[in-house]
């Protein structure tokens, strides 16, 4: 569960980082000096969080590793696989849902634009 909440943190808050990023990369030269500071402000914001959410991901990962060598001692080793493979492919195929999630939005969004432009 921690695994799960840890890694949608991370690629949410990742997914923030690179629209504050794509906005102020958009920002012409005569964009209002507050819209700036404000853009600069959250991208500080968010990349500090993005930090600490790697650190609890790295704290995570070593109690995932406490928890694998305690159960590395009930099971047996076909188990103990099936565990370790589970473990790899959720994080995985969590981050591989986000994804297929922003595409989809991203069609919709593309969809919904060509149909007002119609």
């Amino acid at each position: 569960g921690d695994l799960d909440k840890v890694v949608n943190l991370l690629l949410s808050l990742s997914g923030r980082l690179a629209r504050v990023e794509t906005a102020l990369g958009s920002l012409g030269p005569h964009a209002p000096a507050e819209d700036k500071v404000a853009l600069r402000e959250k991208q500080r914001l968010l990349a500090a969080q993005l930090e600490d959410a790697k650190e609890l991901k790295e704290h995570v990962g070593r109690r995932e590793e406490a928890v694998g060598a305690m159960v590395a001692r009930y099971l047996p080793a076909e188990h103990l696989q099936d565990y370790q493979h589970f473990v790899k492919m959720k994080s995985a195929l969590i981050t591989e849902q986000r994804e297929l999630e922003e595409k989809i939005k991203l069609g919709q969004e593309q969809l919904r634009c060509l149909r007002e432009s119609l």
